[in-house]
């Protein structure tokens, strides 16, 4: 058997600088901790974090608008405070109609 053509020493030069460029290209692109692949992932994640911030950020200043407005406007508070809760008012009488829906 022919063992010296599988022995890597034995190659020609540029065999081998090819396969130590196709062996650091695989690592630096898939297997290393901070590979391309990782950083492509990372970076998508980082565009919907961003995104879902924003949405927080928009429902944020919706809820505080609404907070101003129960604060500077009694009337809604009430009209919410009836509808939602079913509060009264001391001397008020409340009656319920059941609807068969």
């Amino acid at each position: 058997m022919d063992t010296q053509k599988f022995n890597p020493l034995r190659w020609k030069r540029s065999y081998l600088i090819g396969a130590l460029i196709a062996f650091i290209a695989i690592w630096f692109l898939f297997i290393d901790t901070y590979s391309l692949y990782t950083r492509v992932d990372l970076n998508f994640k980082k565009d919907e974090l961003i995104q879902k911030t924003d949405e927080l950020q928009q429902q944020t200043r919706e809820l505080e608008e609404k907070i101003q407005e129960l604060e500077n406007n009694p009337d809604l508070l009430e009209k919410i405070a009836r509808e939602e809760y079913g509060m009264r008012k001391p001397d008020e009488k409340v009656y319920r109609i059941k609807s068969d829906d």
